[in-house]
Parts: C-alpha cells; sequence; structure tokens
C-alpha cells in the first residue's frame, strides 16, 4: 500500500475520537475528550491529526470505521460525502440508474416525487454541516495557538470548508454561513441566499490563493485544488447567481492548467487502485482497503457497480459484489456502437448478460454496468479486497482541458478557439478517440465530451442544468421523471429540497419552492 497515503490516514485515526456528531445544533462545539486548545497546547504536532480528519470527512462516513458515522442515519455507510455526491449528481441524471429502491433512492434515480423527508438529501445537508462548524472551529482554536506551518494549515481549513460550500451552494441553493465571526452563537443563524454564499466562497478561495503552497502532500490543497474549486463555482455562476463569470473561469482555468499537471498516459490508470501515482489528479479523496475502510467512498462505485450474476469480480479486485448501478443508453450510447468504436472508454461498460434498453431500471440485467472504476492496480499486481483502495479523482486536468473549451465557446475573453480544440482531441486521442476539426466543436459537443470523460466522477447534474437540459422535456433520458422513455420534470428540481429536520433545527431556514 502507499506509504504516504497511509501516513495521511494514521494521523487521521490517531484524532477521531477527539470529534462526535454536532449536525443537530451548526453551533454546538464538538465534544472532546481534551479542549483542542489544551489538545495543541500539549502536543502542536496534533494539528495534522486534527487536519488530516477534516479531509478524511470527505472519503470516509465517520471516525471508528465503516460502521460509524459522524452524522446520524440508520445505515452508517450511507452518510459518506463521496456517496451522497454519486447518488445525487449521478443518479439523477442521465448517466446512472440504481435498481435498489430504497426509502427514497427511488426518487433519486427517477427524478420523480422528492421530498424533504428523503434521507439521502439529508445526509449531504449534514454532512457539509459538521464540516464547516468542525473546521470553523479549529481555524479559530488556531488563532491562540501557536503551531508550526499555522498559515497554511488555516489556509487548508478555509478550502475545506469552502469545498463543503460549493456542494451547498450547488445542491441546495441557500443556507447559512458559519465562520470565525458568529461561531458559538446560541440563537439561530440567519438563512443566506445562494449569491451570499457564492460570494463568501469566491472571498475564501481569493484570500488562500496565495497562501496554499504550490505542492502539497498527497490528498491536500494546493494553489492549483483552490483555482480549479474557483474556476468551476465561476463556470457555474449563471446558475448561482444570475450573472456569467466565464471570464473568470477561464482565467482560473488557464491558472490550473499551467500548473504543472499532465494527462495520464492511459485513461484506465486514473480509476485504478494505484492511481496515487497519477500526473494527472489535481485533489483525490483517498480510500485505503485496510487503514480507511468505508462503504462510501470508491468502494460505493466498485462493489455497487458488480454482480456475481453476470461477471467475475475477482478481475476488477473485488470480493463483494452488491447488484447495484448500471449506466444507461443515454451514456453508451454517446460512443456509438460498443464493438467497433475505437474510444477506448467505450470498453468500459459490461455487456455480456446485459441488456442495451433500460427496460426496468430495478431488473440488474437492463442497461450496462460501468467498469470504469476498479480495485485491481493498473500497473504490477494486485489482491482483492472487500473494500476499494482506489482514489477518487475529484479534480483532474482533463477536466480543465474541457472546462477552458467550454468558456471559449461561451465568449470567454482571452479564450483562443484553436488552443480550445487541441485540449478537447488530447483528451479524445488519449483514449484513441477519432480527433475533431473545428466545425465539429460546438456546445453540444462539449457537453457530450463531458459526459464520454466524466460521467460518475460527480459532475453531470452540474453539467445538465448549466447547459438547460435537466429539468423540463427538452432532453429526456430513460427513467427521467419515472417514465421508461423520459418525461419532463419541473425547474423546481434545479434544486433539492432542504431537508425538514434542518427546517425544524432553525426557524430562519425557509423550504425552496416547489416542494
Amino acid at each position: 500500500m502507499r506509504k504516504l497515503n497511509k501516513k495521511i490516514i494514521l494521523g487521521m485515526s490517531a484524532m477521531v475520537l477527539l470529534f462526535s456528531s454536532c449536525t443537530d445544533d451548526l453551533n454546538t462545539e464538538p465534544k472532546v475528550e481534551l479542549s483542542i486548545e489544551n489538545l495543541l497546547a500539549q502536543d502542536p504536532n496534533a494539528i495534522e491529526g486534527l487536519l488530516s480528519k477534516m479531509y478524511g470527512t470527505f472519503a470516509l462516513s465517520g471516525p471508528n470505521g465503516p460502521g460509524s458515522s459522524d452524522i446520524t442515519g440508520p445505515d452508517p455507510g450511507e452518510t459518506a460525502f463521496l456517496r451522497s455526491i454519486i447518488n445525487l449528481q449521478d443518479f439523477t441524471a442521465d448517466d446512472m440508474k440504481n435498481r435498489w429502491g430504497d426509502d427514497g433512492l427511488d426518487q433519486l434515480t427517477t427524478t420523480s416525487n422528492w421530498d424533504p423527508n428523503n434521507k439521502f438529501f439529508k445526509y449531504l445537508y449534514d454532512r457539509v454541516y459538521y464540516i464547516v462548524p468542525q473546521t470553523t472551529n479549529i481555524i479559530k482554536v488556531l488563532d491562540g495557538v501557536d503551531v508550526d506551518n499555522e498559515a497554511q494549515i488555516v489556509g487548508e481549513l478555509r478550502f475545506i470548508r469552502s469545498l463543503a460550500y460549493y456542494y451547498m451552494i450547488d445542491c441546495f441553493g441557500k443556507g447559512v454561513i458559519v465562520n470565525e465571526s458568529n461561531y458559538g452563537e446560541t440563537s439561530p443563524l440567519n438563512e443566506s441566499t445562494r449569491t451570499e454564499l457564492f460570494e463568501f466562497v469566491e472571498q475564501e478561495l481569493l484570500a488562500i490563493e496565495d497562501i496554499l503552497p504550490e505542492t502539497n502532500g498527497y490528498g491536500r490543497a494546493n494553489k492549483a485544488t483552490a483555482q480549479m474549486l474557483l474556476a468551476k463555482l465561476y463556470l457555474n455562476a449563471e446558475v448561482y447567481t444570475g450573472t456569467q463569470r466565464y471570464n473568470d473561469a477561464l482565467t482560473y482555468t488557464v491558472k490550473v492548467i499551467d500548473a504543472g499537471y499532465t494527462l495520464a498516459p492511459n485513461f484506465v490508470s486514473l480509476f485504478s487502485g494505484d492511481n496515487d501515482t497519477s500526473t494527472e489528479i489535481i485533489f483525490p479523496l483517498i480510500a485505503d482497503p485496510v487503514v480507511s475502510q468505508s462503504y462510501g467512498n470508491t468502494t460505493y462505485i466498485v462493489n455497487g457497480s458488480l454482480s456475481t450474476e453476470t461477471m467475475n469480480i475477482l478481475d476488477f479486485g473485488a470480493t463483494d459484489a452488491w447488484t447495484g448501478h448500471r449506466a444507461t443508453k443515454a451514456w453508451y450510447g454517446l460512443y456509438g456502437n460498443l464493438e467497433t468504436s475505437p474510444d477506448d472508454r467505450a470498453e468500459l461498460f459490461w455487456t455480456e448478460g446485459h441488456n442495451y434498453e433500460m427496460e426496468d431500471y430495478k431488473t440488474w440485467a437492463d442497461g450496462y454496468p460501468s467498469i470504469k472504476f476498479r480495485n485491481t492496480n493498473f500497473n504490477g499486481t494486485s489482491t482483492a479486497t472487500s473494500f476499494s483502495g482506489t482514489d477518487f479523482p475529484l479534480f483532474r486536468l482533463a477536466d480543465a482541458y474541457l472546462m477552458y473549451a467550454e468558456c471559449t465557446l461561451r465568449g470567454a475573453a482571452g479564450g483562443s478557439a484553436s488552443q480550445a480544440l487541441t485540449y478537447v482531441n488530447l483528451v479524445r486521442e488519449r483514449s484513441n478517440a477519432n480527433a475533431i476539426s473545428a466545425g465539429d466543436l460546438d456546445l453540444d459537443f462539449i457537453l457530450d465530451e463531458r459526459a464520454r470523460e466524466l460521467n460518475l466522477e460527480g459532475h453531470r447534474r452540474t453539467d445538465l442544468i448549466r447547459f438547460g437540459k435537466f429539468t423540463g422535456g427538452s432532453y429526456l433520458w430513460p427513467w427521467k421523471g419515472n417514465t421508461l422513455n423520459g418525461t419532463s420534470i419541473p425547474s423546481t428540481y434545479k434544486l433539492f429540497p432542504i431537508p425538514q429536520s434542518a427546517l425544524q433545527a432553525n426557524v430562519n431556514l425557509t423550504q425552496n419552492p416547489g416542494y
């Protein structure tokens, strides 16, 4: 196993008992066996463990193994951040469907009957408001404690908090801002609008851009990581605030591209067990099958996409198969004939024993499972395990290349049409797809290429909304609106409902329209 990963995760393991969930009250200080102030006074090096814990909240469900959770829920494994992102960004979109249908999952996979009591909305909302107060508390404590490299550590904590808030902006559109000025207040905080949240995250990322280092330990934020998040914020600014910011999105995308990352020579290597060596991944969510076992990191993607009914799961490095997720023709249909396509990405669907049409999303054989993520090493041998050791590439260079092309097509100042074409063809040619000409490159092509390149990586719902194709009936996909061939869904579905539990906890919160 990778030594650096273990170092980060073991540092976290030493500290996790200090934290317990505080999602019932956003302003409740974490319950600790020893106050953080006293802990850091006794051992300033303990900050590394606290910081690792906060990074770990994006990949792990809780502090004490896969059966624990930082937030409340009947099944701790369901509550992890990455599992929520896959559920809410991919199952609700055109690319992936899940067949289990348990307690609200059907509502996501069919984009129908969304309501504030669905636990899957609650899990992401609560996860954000676990991360935000915890990071804020540590930032406040560091103001009165001397630790090495304090400015950078505070910068990383502010990045973690901003990343959590980014998903609040994208998924729920509003919430409360918890920061150093109001942390610990006993009265309910006022609701902030989507624009106010946007401006808060923007200012946080701009403030830390020059604080974060050019390079950092694997799995930790560096300058390019913050710039990538800022670029994504600006890319979606018109959706979030009503004002487009494609010029700014391009500026920050160029900064990321110029940071020195290079495309991985092989697409599959990005989603294999040894992807921690990749030159393309800008920011990963770390997984480890022994040290950081979780039902919510890439274990959810790998095991959920496998079944002993139609495949040999050992070929993908797994010992467990959950018979759950399949892609729809809206994804694999973008490659044309999978048998004859030269595109390596077209090979990453399991077709044997499966039907092209998803006539029943609850039937395992309907639709093709995605085998994009696997638990085998790309180089050398590996041992099959119950939990995945494949890191999740939350940010990577190919995404930045496609973002550059999109911004240019949307008229961003300073964008080069020839450079945009070059970047798109670099992405395609890496997978042996045919190069395209300038006449082929338009926004529709970019949306489709983002699907071919980035599906099952937590972007699809956001992309469809930005391109105006998520709600309404202009673009249909299998089981959209709970019908076989798809039907129109209301524009209110561009946002998820605020969970009922959150509304009950804070009288200042209001429900999103339509729920």
